[in-house]
């Protein structure tokens, strides 16, 4: 159970690491959102043969991400007036509670 643990807390950190990469900012912000909701949807499952599933699906997503992250560095954009200015969000590797209002 430990080591199940440890892989899906390595894969989420690996799958948000890539999905900064992406260089443009609504396909960065898309794929960090979609990856904390994913987890977070199915912390609670207890099925080991969809514990499985989920896995490799998340697998499957992190190559994709990986690719796609990969390929968007060929093909670089102009930044967004929302990352010129410095009013990103908090940074999703520091952002593991809510804001604060």
């Amino acid at each position: 159970m430990a080591a199940l643990r440890l892989h899906l807390l390595s894969l989420y950190k690996q799958m948000l690491r890539e999905s900064e990469k992406f260089s443009t900012y609504n396909f960065r912000m898309y794929a960090i959102r979609r990856t904390k909701d994913g987890f977070r949807e199915h912390r609670l499952e207890n099925d080991p043969k969809m514990q499985g599933e989920l896995i490799r699906k998340a697998e499957k997503s992190l190559e994709i991400i990986k690719r796609q992250a990969a390929i968007g560095q060929l093909f670089t954009t102009n930044k967004l007036i929302i990352e010129t200015l410095g009013v990103l969000p908090q940074s999703p590797q520091n952002s593991h509670s809510p804001p604060t209002a």
